[in-house]
């Protein structure tokens, strides 16, 4: 294979004046000062409101950073009470668990609907994939929020589904389908709202599989259901990995799908942040909470990726 930079005089310049050219750390900067401004800047911000106190101003907290002077100031003031008050309320805590608990729940049915299609889609025809994949982003082309309420119409008890099991003969006429309002609607709202972003790391990962592979597994006799589970999956597990990643960490901190379709009894940390946040204003212990809530998604990634970095 011909080297990119043996081909580039421009590189081979760059490289015998002993260092890469400005337009590669450009290319390279770009994406940490994107990240600096848009993840650690707010990061920094709202850690720093969570070490704060309440209090009935503008913003609602103390103390306010007033310059780079007054950093003994504000370091001497900070104390972990927010913290101590999350691991002391229960409420918190269930809410934590509340929502791993979902989106585990729902990654994993994500994936078994999933995955499925996928590899439907992977074996397809050449000439159709292209569509097939068009149907699955189909979705994006609606609002998010608009889908969601779609969901109302159909699970509320005199809704479009109700009214179906009636015709079919499946309901009487005095029954009605009591999904709206609990967990089976949220569950049902999130796996909809994602299957997207499972189904294309997914069908990325098996749509690269050589098929040969299967045939030659085949050819020795090894029966269809081993030979998934001998080839087909584990060459598919950095597809799996992926959209249970992308799915799972967004679905953790949700909070229009759980108010829309939830019931009261539907216990969220995103429900949890807003009430705390809009309804009882009270922004250093809803600081805390997405601090928290950030460490405990952030840090298994991490360790994941130096397991992987290890394992390569």
């Amino acid at each position: 294979m011909t080297n990119v930079a043996e081909t580039n005089p421009a590189t081979n310049a760059a490289i015998n004046a002993g260092g890469p050219s400005w337009t590669r750390w450009l290319v390279v900067a770009v994406p940490y000062v994107w990240l600096l401004l848009f993840f650690v800047a707010p990061f920094l911000i709202i850690l720093k409101i969570s070490f704060s106190d309440t209090a009935i101003s503008i913003p609602p907290y103390t103390p306010t950073f007033k310059g780079f002077g007054a950093l003994g100031d504000f370091f001497s003031q900070l104390d972990f009470e927010n913290y101590i008050f999350l691991t002391e309320d229960p409420l918190y805590i269930w809410s934590y668990l509340s929502s791993l608990r979902i989106a585990a729940i729902s990654t994993l049915l994500l994936l078994l609907i999933g995955y499925p299609m996928a590899l439907a889609m992977a074996r397809a025809p050449t000439s159709i994939r292209p569509t097939l994949v068009m149907l699955v982003i189909l979705p994006f082309w609606t609002s998010f929020l608009i889908r969601v309420y779609a969901w109302i119409g159909i699970l509320k008890p005199d809704g479009l589904l109700t009214l179906l099991l009636q015709t079919v003969g499946l309901m009487g006429p005095d029954q009605q389908v009591q999904i709206f309002r609990t967990d089976y609607a949220v569950f049902i709202g999130i796996v909809y709202s994602y299957l997207p972003f499972m189904v294309l790391p997914l069908y990325s990962a098996l749509e690269k599989m050589d098929n040969s592979l299967l045939e030659a597994a085949s050819d020795l006799g090894c029966p269809p259901w081993k030979a998934f589970w001998k080839i087909t999956f584990p060459l598919s597990l950095p597809g799996v990995i992926a959209g249970s990643m992308i799915c799972f960490i967004p679905i953790t901190g949700e909070f229009v799908i759980p108010d829309l379709l939830g019931g009261a009894d539907t216990l969220m940390i995103g429900k949890t942040l807003w009430t705390e946040f809009f309804g009882n204003r009270d922004w250093p212990l809803a600081s805390a909470v997405a601090v928290i809530l950030l460490i405990m998604l952030v840090v298994p990634i991490m360790i994941f990726q130096n397991q992987q970095k290890k394992v390569a």
